[in-house]
Parts: C-alpha cells; sequence; structure tokens
C-alpha cells in the first residue's frame, strides 16, 4: 500500500527559485502552536528579533541575546514541516567580524536547525554575507530602514526618499552580490522596492514596500491585532484577536466572581469520575 510522502522543508534554494514567481508569503513566529498554524500557508517563517518587543515588552530589539533567539527558534522548529525557518542575528552578535558572525551563526543553525539566518545591513556587512555563505550558512539580508540601526537612523523613518534610494539599491546590489538568497526591505518606497525587484536576482521581500516585491512578510502579532497600541502604516489588520480575548477575559472573571465558573461538567466526582 504506497504512503503519501511528507511534505519536504523548503530550502534556501527553493526560496531563491521562486525570483519572479508566485510571490513568497512569509510571517513570524515565535512559539510552537503559532509556527504550526503558520506553516499550513507560510514558505518562509520569521523568529524574528521583533519577539523582544513583542513577547518580552522591550522598546527595541536591542536587548535580545543570542540565547534568546536560540530558545525561541527551538520553539518555532517544533511546530514546523514544510516552511523554512530563518532566524534573526540579534544586535551584536555579527558585527564585529565575519569571525563572530561565523561563530554565533552557526550556532543558531546548529541549535535550532534554521534553515538560514539573517542579518541587517547592507554594503558594509557584504563581505559577513560573503564569509557565511561561503561556510555553509545561507543569509536573508535585510535593507532599508534596518531597526537594529535605529538610533543612527533617526528613528524607525522611511529609507530611500528621493536621492536617499541610490544608497538602498547599493545596499541591495552589494548583499546580493555577496550571496544572500533573499533580501528584505523594509519601509522603503514603493517605486524604489520595484526597481530594486527588477535590478537585483535574488527574491525580495516586502515589509512596507511594494506589492511587487518577491514576497511580503508581517509580524504576525500586528497582522493577527493581538494589541492595539502601535499599528504601523503598512500592517493590515486581518483579525483583531487583542478584542476577542478581552472579552474572553472579561467574560471569565465575571463567571468566576459570580461562581458560575466553575460549573458541574468542569469539575470531578467519584460517581463520574472514579479514576
Amino acid at each position: 500500500m504506497s504512503q503519501t510522502s511528507p511534505k519536504k522543508a523548503l530550502d534556501a534554494a527553493d526560496i531563491r527559485a521562486r525570483k519572479g514567481a508566485t510571490p513568497l508569503v512569509c510571517l513570524t513566529a515565535y512559539t510552537t502552536p503559532v509556527a504550526q498554524l503558520a506553516d499550513q500557508e507560510c514558505d518562509l517563517v520569521l523568529v524574528g528579533d521583533s519577539v523582544g518587543m513583542v513577547l518580552h515588552g522591550f522598546d527595541s530589539t536591542l536587548p535580545v541575546t543570542l540565547e534568546m533567539m536560540i530558545l525561541h527558534g527551538q520553539a518555532v522548529a517544533r511546530g514546523l514541516s514544510r516552511a523554512m525557518m530563518v532566524v534573526d542575528m540579534p544586535f551584536g552578535s555579527y558585527e564585529e567580524s565575519p569571525e563572530q558572525a561565523f561563530r554565533n551563526a552557526a550556532r543558531v543553525m546548529a541549535e535550532t536547525g534554521a534553515g538560514a539566518v539573517k542579518l541587517e545591513g547592507g554594503q558594509h556587512m557584504a563581505d559577513t554575507i560573503r564569509h557565511l555563505v561561503q561556510r555553509g550558512i545561507p543569509v536573508m539580508a535585510h535593507v532599508g530602514l534596518t531597526p537594529q540601526a535605529f538610533n543612527t537612523l533617526g528613528g524607525y523613518r522611511v529609507q530611500g526618499k528621493g536621492s536617499a534610494g541610490a544608497q538602498v539599491l547599493a545596499d541591495a546590489r552589494a548583499v546580493a552580490g555577496a550571496g544572500a538568497f533573499s533580501v528584505v526591505l523594509e519601509k522603503v518606497p514603493a517605486d524604489l522596492a520595484d526597481q530594486i525587484t527588477a535590478d537585483i536576482d535574488i527574491p525580495t521581500v516586502g515589509i512596507g514596500a511594494s506589492a511587487g516585491c518577491d514576497g511580503q512578510i508581517l509580524v504576525i502579532d500586528d497582522m493577527l491585532g493581538l494589541f492595539d497600541a502601535f499599528k504601523p502604516k503598512f500592517v493590515k489588520r486581518y483579525a483583531h484577536l487583542a478584542g476577542d480575548a478581552a472579552e474572553a477575559i472579561r467574560t471569565y472573571a465575571d463567571e468566576v466572581r459570580s461562581r458560575s465558573f466553575p460549573a458541574a461538567e468542569h469539575v470531578f466526582s467519584n460517581e463520574t469520575d472514579p479514576t
């Protein structure tokens, strides 16, 4: 009797081959249950250093550690069977030198089973990307707004407006030339994102960029509406789970205070539950 073969997990070569084809669907995930949900539809799941802000309450991604990324990467890996998992390299774990980047990226790959790492930066990170790729570590690049550098970028501002677009284009060309298999374009003007997408031979993944990119990525908590305090322009709410959760908690609290929960069907007795 024939058996259905398990789905092959996507890898860097599969993602790169999607250049100009069906757009890549990408989301972040930080836990096993969310990874299981994302795996059903996503081509790539990013364990983003955004976990620091989304789950740990930090004001930026800067306090995130390598150990945190590995822990969440291990959790996400348990929930994936098809989607490629990419893990962010946190601030301070790769900028010092290509050798430092390799040591830490190799640890991430070995301890999480990730298919690739992602690091921020353009031309100045090209040598590091090349160093990693030549040693067997696939790299997803990230140019435009690079959140780890928000202190030097003047905050979370659009990057590449007007004449500044030449630098973002040069950054994208540099990371593609260094061997990155794809590149995130964050918060850049749509016409610049379209130009970059047409200019380089690796897939572009937009976040606050253009529908013309080779794929799109969002922070999953943003698109599910799990909190309402902050909503970037580029986020579309596909659900409003914060409101649903608040209502459920309110109802639970009311029932506990009124002693209507737990009801008879929620408690154990000698007659109905002998074991």
